[in-house]
């Protein structure tokens, strides 16, 4: 995780976050982990509601959002509030991507592509485990 001070009341270091976390998560969301397409919790959901971060609680992703992309993660095309994700250039994996990252909490999200559908054109790849769904009631 990169070194960033943390909104007050969220876990501040690493063994804070490892106690609150699964090891998946925790390999995600502070080291930058992928998990495997079609193997995680929100890929196929259908269910209206909202997609929050799994560490700060913030709203970042709506049902409403979300499309199929063929790939095996959870996929939007826009974030709920542009000001809760922060864009970083990714060169990892001999690759020049755009990571996704949850603004409050400095956790890994996924990367966003410019593969995606109308009306943005975006594709926001997001990994499961950074993410807590809370479905519309």
């Amino acid at each position: 995780m990169t070194e960033k001070k943390l909104k007050c009341g969220l876990p501040q270091d690493e063994a804070e976050l490892k106690k609150i976390l699964t090891p998946e998560q925790f390999r995600i969301m502070v080291e930058n982990g992928t998990e495997a397409p079609f193997r995680n919790a929100y890929w196929d959901n259908h269910e209206p509601g909202i997609y929050v971060d799994a560490i700060s609680g913030v709203p970042l992703f709506s049902s409403e959002d979300k499309f199929d992309s063929g790939s095996g993660w959870p996929s939007f095309t826009k974030p709920i509030k542009a000001e809760a994700i922060e864009e970083l250039p990714d060169y990892s994996h001999g690759m020049v991507r755009v990571e996704i990252r949850a603004k409050d909490s400095n956790s890994h999200l996924g990367h966003v592509f410019d593969d995606g559908p109308g009306p943005t054109g975006l594709r926001y790849c997001i990994n499961s485990a950074s993410l807590r769904f809370i479905p519309r009631k």
